[in-house]
């Protein structure tokens, strides 16, 4: 008798072990650091009014909301307004690259500044900064996949239309710098694609597609995307739809832009 029971213990040990292994889990993300390069062509791009603040300010919000981590704004500075935009949140300013360089050296002054900042940093954001409705969550996304695919370059997409910020990794910067100074953001990417890998996400974000040009209550609206690579459920539907645009960013918070720029000596607050 006593023999029995422990077969049927072990057999229903072993029952329940399978069921648990047929079960999906999350895949574990070894760690990854991915740094966004928020890249304005003036300062005027960098520091247009947007919902009531500075278009970098906000910008380094959402960056940093979505676990960008360094955050770098490059942006012409003649007099320092944007430095006093940034000043006492967790961005770095960095110098833009010689004109000369082209936007290809733009990007790739930047990507060096965030790894200045932390050498340990494995990919990057490129982010244009007229693309100012990109959602954090939309940066979250990109991170995680990047954890699992590590050395493709990965853009967002909006209704199969190609967007910003594109991730670049690190090893391929190299692939970068060798590519004609010439060459514009869109053909950047389509040049990167012909030598490296490419992957497009569609992520359900409007931001990724439309720039401040468009007001955002003419936004179009935001679509589920597919399920995350990395198992993590993120705030998309109504949950994302019904939070008004005034609403706090989650995330470490940033000092009032009024109350940095004070800090600052000769800047306006």
């Amino acid at each position: 008798m006593r023999r029995r029971r422990r077969k049927d213990a072990v057999a229903a040990v072993a029952a329940v072990a399978a069921v648990a292994a047929a079960v999906p889990r999350p895949r574990i993300l070894r760690s990854v650091t991915v740094a966004a390069v928020i890249l304005a062509a003036s300062a005027d791009s960098a520091l247009r009014d947007v919902q009531g603040v500075p278009n970098v300010r906000r910008l380094v919000d959402v960056a940093w909301a979505g676990g960008a981590v360094p955050v770098i704004v490059a942006a012409p500075d003649p007099d320092g307004s944007v430095r006093a935009a940034v000043a006492g949140t967790n961005a770095t300013y960095a110098e833009p690259a010689p004109l000369e360089a082209g936007p290809v050296g733009q990007i790739a002054n930047a990507i060096d500044a965030a790894l200045r900042v932390v050498d340990e940093t494995d990919a990057a954001l490129v982010w244009p900064a007229r693309m100012g409705w990109v959602d954090a969550e939309t940066v979250t996304s990109l991170i995680e996949a990047h954890g699992v695919d590590r050395g493709t370059v990965l853009r967002p997409g909006y209704r199969d239309e190609a967007g910003w910020p594109v991730l670049v990794p690190v090893s391929q910067l190299a692939t970068l710098r060798s590519m004609d100074s010439s060459l514009m953001p869109d053909d950047i990417v389509a040049e990167l694609a012909s030598r490296v890998p490419v992957r497009s996400i569609d992520l359900g974000d409007p931001g990724t597609t439309h720039d401040l040009d468009t007001p955002s209550a003419a936004l179009p609206p935001f679509e589920a995307p597919p399920p995350p690579e990395a198992g993590h459920e993120h705030e998309w539907g109504a949950a994302v739809v019904d939070r008004s645009d005034d609403a706090p960013l989650e995330g470490p918070a940033l000092a009032p832009y009024g109350q940095a720029a004070a800090e600052v000596p000769d800047q306006p607050g």
